[in-house]
């Protein structure tokens, strides 16, 4: 599976890194990393961290491809 953050639109709330520490990373106050193919066992909380993202920044599978 892969996905895609918009950064220019994700606002830093974070939730992502709550909810799948092991994909998204934050560095400083604003600055996210993430893993653009999600390893295996961590597709669920992806699927959570881009349902939970305020802003919507996160694209998951298919729709991260066709971008």
């Amino acid at each position: 599976m892969q996905i895609v953050v918009d950064l220019n639109r994700c606002q830093g709330y974070a939730q992502c890194v709550f909810l799948a520490p092991e994909v998204f990373e934050l560095h400083g106050e604003e600055a996210l990393m993430f893993t653009p193919t999600v390893p295996d066992g961590q597709h669920e909380h992806v699927h959570r961290a881009a349902a939970a993202c305020p802003v919507q920044a996160i694209l998951v599978g298919e729709r991260a491809g066709s971008r």
